[in-house]
């Protein structure tokens, strides 16, 4: 039997639809190998959110054909789409695959022996197709919309994946259910633009709400997380299910990307700081343990000084929890490549830094209000240094004395203290301890 290896980059959604596809191989008799087993072919699934991702492709595929030189190595995913020439003359690619062709690998390529290119315009790209993932026991990221309808001025996303779809609420309820029969506790909701979700063949059907609350009446999965949710789809409703259900944990992943009005207009994202502050005050009201994530990007085009200072005052007097820094970066056929007003590397790496210290100290407060609380653990198979780790439902990383009968177990535990430099400090081996 031949065998087969994946690599994935980038998000919760591709390493969802690199878990569908690995199954696909396993229908046709392939055997999953790790990336050092020497396989016969290599599935690559790629991501260009930044020009890192980009240079991290060729110097996987070169690892690759080191590993196995006679394999046959297939990329796919958002950089296939994107610049599917220049990655077929990367050394040792045999085939690329975009977004309309990855899911029919098999009808392209047969029993990979010959290559090709195979990326059709993104306009191609109007299937939906199903995917969660199950590589790890304690946590599946189940797909539930693909594609983007904005047109945000740093984004090649809508180029690399087509416009928004998403499957029935019928469809993802089942495919829940499967993953209930497993054993997964724990369902990270994912997608490219999660709250547009209802949108099937260019019409709304169903909304993002009635979705919540199908999957909540599920037996057999413990939690459900929302991953990466827009603010201005993220509405009062959602918020006020999640505060009552008992499956739906208290964490949401809302992107800002600026706390300036004026770089908000530029990058055109569709809602204004007063807006994103109201989401967060109305989580807060009813949720006061909530976690809030928030992407940010530094150095757009016109950021300068007084701007970025507004967005980082803005979010260090905003009830929050982390950071998830950006640096920007040029990104072929988006608006803002030609915008004026370019923000120097040096420039948008110390402002990268400010709020990276920002988040950790924004981090380290919301880890201190947990303090002397009882919370339910879920434990993962990740072991660091005689320690195991999970996360509370609000997304405290919590470290214990490793026990592998707590492995794929939720535990209530109190949480009791963080050393210095927030790592965990161990007391007595049976208490579970802030990470």
């Amino acid at each position: 039997m031949k065998k087969v290896a994946f690599y994935t980059l980038g998000c919760k959604l591709n390493y969802s639809e690199t878990s569908s596809i690995s199954r696909m191989f396993e229908d046709k008799g392939y055997v999953k190998v790790d990336f050092t087993d020497k396989p016969d072919v290599f599935i690559i699934n790629t991501c260009s959110v930044t020009e890192n991702a980009d240079k991290k492709c060729k110097k996987i595929v070169k690892e690759a054909k080191k590993i196995s030189p006679g394999s046959f190595v297939t990329i796919i995913g958002c950089y296939a789409q994107l610049k599917p020439k220049e990655i077929s003359e990367i050394p040792g690619v045999d085939a690329v695959l975009g977004a309309a062709e990855k899911f029919r690998l098999f009808d392209y390529l047969d029993d990979f022996t010959k290559g090709g290119v195979y990326a059709s315009e993104i306009k191609e790209a109007k299937a939906y197709n199903a995917s969660y993932s199950i590589a790890d026991r304690t946590r599946t990221f189940l797909k539930v919309q693909d594609g983007c309808n904005y047109g945000c001025a740093f984004c090649t996303i809508p180029l690399a994946r087509g416009k928004s779809r998403s499957d029935t609420i019928e469809n993802i309820v089942a495919q829940a259910e499967e993953i209930a029969h497993t054993d997964v506790k724990e369902v990270v909701l994912t997608g490219v633009n999660i709250g547009d979700f209802g949108i099937q063949d260019g019409r709304r059907k169903e909304k993002f709400i009635d979705l919540i609350k199908a999957l909540d009446q599920i037996e057999g999965i413990d939690r459900f997380r929302i991953s990466s949710i827009e603010p201005n789809l993220l509405s009062n409703e959602v918020i006020e299910f999640v505060a009552q259900s008992e499956r739906f944990v208290p964490h949401f992943h809302i992107p800002l990307q600026s706390g300036s009005d004026a770089i908000l207009k530029k990058m055109n994202r569709r809602y204004l700081s007063d807006l994103y502050q109201s989401r967060v005050e109305k989580i807060k009201s009813l949720m006061p343990d909530c976690c809030i994530g928030v992407d940010v990007i530094v150095g757009f085009p016109g950021e300068n000084e007084e701007e970025f200072l507004t967005t980082y005052n803005f979010l260090n007097e905003l009830d929050i929890s982390y950071l998830h820094v950006f640096t920007y970066s040029e990104r072929p056929n988006t608006k803002a490549v030609e915008m004026d007003g370019v923000v120097g590397q040096g420039e948008r790496n110390r402002r990268s830094k400010m709020l990276r210290g920002l988040s950790e100290k924004k981090r380290r407060y919301f880890y201190e209000q947990q303090l002397g609380k009882t919370s339910e653990v879920l434990f993962e198979e990740d072991i660091q240094d005689g320690l195991m780790h999970g996360f509370t439902e609000n997304y405290v990383r919590v470290a214990a004395k490793y026990d592998p009968v707590l492995i794929n177990e939720v535990k209530q535990v109190t949480l009791k203290s963080i050393n210095a430099d927030g790592h965990v400090e161990v007391v007595e081996p049976e208490e579970m301890l802030v990470h």
